[in-house]
C-alpha cells in the first residue's frame, strides 16, 4: 500500500484495519481462525471479513493459502505493512533519563528490536516511574519502562499490565547504601535523602530503614544528591550504584543493603519491565509479539562491555 488508498475508508476497509491488528499476532505458516470466528470478534459479517482479507492480500500485507479440511494458513506477512494499516501508529515509550550506560544499552536494544520488527518506535526520557506512569495513564505515551519491582506495585493500583520482563540486571546492576563521609548510620536523627518521583528508590529506602522512627527524610533527586552530601544537608540514602559509579562521583562510603532487603528485592528491582494500558489489550499483544527480548538484552550487554556505541 503506497500513499492514500480510499478502499481502506470503506466498511470493508475499516474491517481490514481491525483485522490487521489481529493478524499482527499470527506467525507465518500457522492456521488462521475461521472466517466466522474473525467475524464474531470484529462484530461484522462473514462477507465483510472475506473482503477485508482480500484487501490485505492486495495491499501486500499478507499471503494466505487454503489447505482443504485443514483450513486457511497464513503463508507470509509483512509486519510493517500490517502495522501501518492497523492505525496503531508510532509507539512512544517513556524511559528513565539515560544517565547510565545500562540505560543507554537498554534504549539501544529496544529501538533496534522494534526497528527489526517493522514497528515504528520512539523514546522519550522522563525522570521518575510515577511521572512515566502518569503519562501512560493520560495517554501521552504508549509504553513505560521501569523496574519489575515498581511495575508489580503499579499493576496492582492502576489499569496497566505487563508487556515484557527483560530479566535480572537489565534495569540496574544493584542498589547500595550511600553514607556521607563522616556520617554514622547509628547516629540519631539520621537524614536520609529520598526521591519522591522514584518508586524504586523511595520503597527501597523505606525498607532499608524500616523500624527506625528517628529518620529525617530529605526530599531530593539524583541531580541534587552530590550537593546535599557536600553541604552536609543529608547523611545517607539508597541509590542506584550504576549512577554512583558513573556520574555522581562523590566521596563517602558505599555499603551493601541488608540481606533481607537484598534477597527480597534483588531480582525484581534489577529487572527492566515494560508496561502498557490495559484498555489497549490487542495492541499490547501485538507489541509482545513484535519485540525479540534476546535482541534487547544482547545489544544492552554489548553497550555495557563497550563493544557497541549507544544509538537511540
Amino acid at each position: 500500500m503506497n500513499g492514500f488508498d480510499e478502499r481502506f475508508l470503506t466498511r470493508n476497509g475499516l474491517a481490514a484495519r481491525q483485522l490487521a491488528v489481529l493478524l499482527l499476532n499470527h506467525e507465518p505458516d500457522t492456521r488462521l481462525p475461521r472466517v466466522r470466528d474473525f467475524a464474531e470478534e470484529l462484530g461484522c459479517g462473514n462477507g465483510t471479513v472475506q473482503a477485508a482479507l482480500r484487501l490485505l492480500e492486495e495491499s501486500g500485507a499478507i499471503e494466505t493459502a487454503a489447505r482443504g479440511h485443514l483450513g486457511t494458513f497464513l503463508v507470509r506477512s509483512e509486519r510493517s505493512i500490517l502495522w501501518r494499516l492497523s492505525g496503531l501508529g508510532t509507539l512512544l515509550a517513556a524511559m528513565p533519563l539515560p544517565y547510565s550506560r545500562r540505560y543507554e544499552g537498554l534504549a539501544t536494544g529496544l529501538r533496534t528490536a522494534f526497528e527489526k520488527a517493522g514497528t515504528p518506535f520512539a523514546i522519550t526520557f522522563m525522570r521518575g516511574a510515577g511521572a512515566r506512569t502518569t503519562a501512560l495513564l493520560e495517554g501521552k505515551v504508549d509504553l513505560v519502562v521501569l523496574s519489575r519491582f515498581a511495575a508489580d506495585r503499579l499493576i496492582e493500583e492502576h489499569p496497566v499490565e505487563l508487556v515484557a520482563d527483560l530479566g535480572p540486571a537489565t534495569y540496574v546492576g544493584a542498589h547500595g547504601l550511600l553514607l556521607r563521609e563522616g556520617a554514622s548510620l547509628d547516629a540519631p536523627g539520621l537524614r536520609v535523602a529520598v526521591d519522591p518521583t522514584s518508586e524504586d528508590q523511595r520503597m527501597l529506602a523505606e525498607r532499608a530503614f524500616a523500624g527506625r522512627t528517628d529518620i529525617e527524610w530529605v526530599e531530593s533527586s539524583y541531580m541534587q544528591l552530590r550537593d546535599l552530601f557536600a553541604q552536609n544537608l543529608a547523611d545517607a540514602t539508597v541509590w542506584n550504584l550504576d549512577e554512583v559509579q558513573g556520574r555522581i562521583g562523590m566521596g563517602g562510603e558505599v555499603l551493601p543493603l541488608g540481606d533481607e532487603v537484598t534477597r527480597d528485592l534483588s531480582l525484581r528491582n534489577s529487572s527492566a519491565a515494560i508496561i502498557g494500558r490495559t484498555e489497549g489489550a490487542k495492541a499490547l499483544s501485538a507489541v509482545r509479539d513484535a519485540i525479540d527480548l534476546s535482541t534487547v538484552t544482547s545489544l544492552q550487554a554489548e553497550v555495557l562491555r563497550g563493544e557497541r556505541v549507544p544509538s537511540y
